[in-house]
């Protein structure tokens, strides 16, 4: 798999554990894929880090500290280098008017839908526009999506920001057309069966540990009413009545 050197333009914590990448990347991405980043001598395996932001000659990932492979990532300096292969999967439909649109996102399934809502704007397929979005304690990127959203819904466990609890709480999925949703598969599955229920339409964005990207290893497999798909290559974005959690 061939990657490209890329250098770094920014790389700062945002809150704990939560750092923001901005590198130089001239392609063409598609909101809800991601690419594969590496850095030359260190861990083994590339890490999947989804696409929080495209702009002209760059692009910003989102991505937490959780390993080994991401602690090296966090260390990186304005003028280092790291290596990508990229865009990758396939993203959210968005290309038609979907009408009114609920964001749903957790933690770090938050990054994808800056984009998202961005190119939903610039396209106007959204009637109505709204993120709900779910953390443990400290939030963030919420001021970016803000920007392109109707209404923000906050909720955090301690209650230090917005509602007390789940973003399933808050969430009227009957309000809306359709919901994109991403952040962790428990969260997702409740979010599913809710959209189920009202028969609203879902697309939900796999996270899964992934060893090459393009769908040659097997590693990232996920259960679907065919039986397992691979995520980097027939998703990550799925159907949510597709999907089997």
């Amino acid at each position: 798999m061939a990657y490209t050197k890329s250098k770094v333009l920014l790389n700062e914590r945002i809150v704990d554990n939560i750092y923001k990448m901005v590198v130089e990347d001239n392609n063409e991405v598609k909101p809800g894929q991601f690419y594969m980043l590496k850095l030359e001598g260190q861990t083994l395996l590339p890490r999947p880090i989804s696409v929080c932001e495209k702009n002209e000659g760059t692009i910003t990932f989102l991505y937490a500290v959780v390993g080994q492979g991401t602690k090296e990532y966090a260390v990186l300096e304005k003028g280092d280098y790291i290596n990508l292969t990229g865009p990758l999967g396939n993203g959210f439909k968005i290309d038609e008017n979907l009408g009114r649109v609920a964001l749903v996102a957790g933690g770090i399934g938050t990054a994808p839908m800056l984009e998202v809502a961005k190119k939903l704007r610039e396209n106007n397929n959204a009637s109505k526009l709204d993120l709900y979005a779910g953390f443990r304690d400290e939030v963030y990127l919420i001021e970016e999506i803000k920007e392109y959203a109707d209404e923000v819904y906050l909720t955090t466990n301690t209650g230090k920001y917005g509602h007390k609890g789940f973003v399933t709480d808050v969430l009227k999925p009957e309000n809306y057309d359709v919901v994109l949703c991403c952040g962790p598969e428990i969260m997702m599955k409740k979010v599913i069966e809710m959209c189920k229920e009202k028969n609203v339409k879902i697309q939900v964005s796999m996270e899964k540990h992934m060893a090459c990207g393009v769908g040659a290893c097997l590693v990232c497999t996920c259960k679907t009413k065919d039986g397992h798909k691979r995520t980097c290559k027939d998703g990550p974005v799925f159907d949510g009545y597709y999907v089997e959690l």
